[in-house]
């Protein structure tokens, strides 16, 4: 995993880093807390975001825990310190990409 945002950078990707930079989490619960913050807007499947996080904690990004909670064991994720970084190069590159969308929404000026 690179640590440069590809031309469009992944929005799950930024979603879960975003979260876990929060605090740590399990896959199903990150799938709730995205559905919820986006008011359903975006909701997840466990077939999106698991592989994901495992891609993401292959790549360096994450490191995982398992837990044992009410005799149920679960794979708990946080962020490192090579996650952070790609935390805030892909909100900068989103900041920036979400600024160049609204500027032809709003009708900016063409090239002649």
């Amino acid at each position: 995993m690179a640590t440069e945002p590809s031309r469009f950078p992944s929005v799950p990707e930024l979603l879960v880093l975003k979260l876990l930079s929060e605090r740590e989490m399990y896959g199903y619960e990150i799938v709730q807390a995205i559905a919820l913050r986006t008011a359903q807007v975006l909701e997840p499947g466990e077939g999106l975001i698991y592989p994901l996080l495992r891609g993401l904690e292959i790549g360096g990004a994450l490191k995982s825990r398992s837990k044992e909670i009410n005799g149920r064991s679960r794979v708990y994720y946080s962020l490192t310190g090579k996650g952070k970084k790609r935390l805030d190069a892909l909100a900068a590159h989103w900041s920036k990409l979400n600024g160049a969308v609204e500027t032809v929404m709003t009708g900016g000026s063409y090239a002649v």
